[in-house]
């Protein structure tokens, strides 16, 4: 076999590809009315050492490196803090100017943007923390399985899923969406459990297991709610505009209230309420209002059976 011709023959059919692209992503360029080169989007790969930095900071003697004195572990999370909000700064300046070109805003002062935005999620962090603290105790004491705080930090997915979103929420209501969908997708990628940035998730929160859990951006779950794996809190429909297009900021996912429990595989579509203090049982699909300590479950003939807790 002559390799010398069929590396030949390989750069050629390259070159040709490399071609072909420059030529499609010169078009797209141009469809969009955008000279020269777009602005860098952020980076995943530093988002995700960002997001490890960040766990480390709040939870130091598990997430971080450990082993510290008392004097150390202050120094370590200080250095490691200044240090995430110095590449987060970077990234969140990227999706800056990358808004700024979309929106052809370019007198934004996005340096400044972006260091009010550091320094007010610098400011959570405290407070993210007492949020966390109280989803490691419903934790604990939802899951029979669980024989510490430490092991529910270290091991559960739904743990990680949790920590990021919290602090993607944050940067969600601070006005980096881009940054904060980015987070919630790299915790998706990593747990298999997806929550919008944009869903308000109160205290004590938990699921169990967790893969295949959805959670869309207008859903409002309360305090002390626990969920199961493959359960969707999701939109029923998307209106649309007279051209066609899908309405963007729609009230269009479920309110759980406070004490809520739901089990695998339940999906509940719409702007409906889950009343506190329920019971949605598992693989139940529900698409209306269910009132306070209602239990909803599948009748033998996959009817809903909505009864109160008795």
């Amino acid at each position: 076999m002559d390799t010398t011709n069929s590396r030949a023959n390989s750069v050629s059919d390259i070159d040709s590809i490399v071609a072909q692209l420059r030529t499609l992503r010169l078009k797209s360029l141009e469809s969009r009315n955008r000279e020269g080169k777009p602005p860098k989007l952020p980076s995943r790969k530093v988002l995700a050492k960002i997001l490890d930095d960040l766990s480390a900071v709040l939870y130091p003697n598990r997430l971080g490196t450990g082993g510290h004195s008392d004097e150390g572990i202050d120094y370590f999370v200080g250095h490691t803090l200044d240090s995430a909000l110095a590449a987060l700064f970077e990234q969140l300046r990227r999706e800056c100017y990358f808004k700024a070109e979309q929106n052809n805003t370019h007198d934004v002062d996005c340096g400044k943007n972006v260091a009010l935005i550091n320094r007010q999620l610098a400011a959570r962090l405290p407070a993210i923390r007492e949020l966390l603290d109280t989803d490691l105790i419903a934790a604990y004491e939802g899951d029979p399985a669980a024989t510490s705080l430490d092991e529910i930090l270290v091991c559960y997915p739904s743990m990680i899923a949790i920590i990021y979103h919290r602090i993607a929420h944050e940067l969600y209501l601070l006005g980096a969406p881009l940054v904060a969908r980015m987070i919630a997708e790299i915790a998706h990628s990593a747990t298999g459990i997806d929550i919008h940035p944009g869903a308000k998730i109160g205290a004590s929160f938990f699921i169990d297991h967790g893969t295949g859990v959805v959670i869309g951006e207008t859903t409002i779950i309360g305090n002390h709610v626990r969920i199961y794996q493959t359960v969707t809190l999701g939109a029923k429909r998307f209106p649309k505009e007279e051209d066609g297009s899908l309405v963007k900021g729609t009230l269009r996912h479920p309110i759980v209230e406070d004490d809520v429990v739901i089990y695998a595989g339940a999906t509940v579509l719409g702007r409906v309420t889950i009343g506190q203090g329920s019971t949605i049982g598992g693989n139940v699909w529900l698409t209306h209002s269910v009132p306070p300590y209602s239990f909803v479950s599948q009748s033998a003939h996959s009817e809903i059976v909505t009864s109160p807790i008795p």
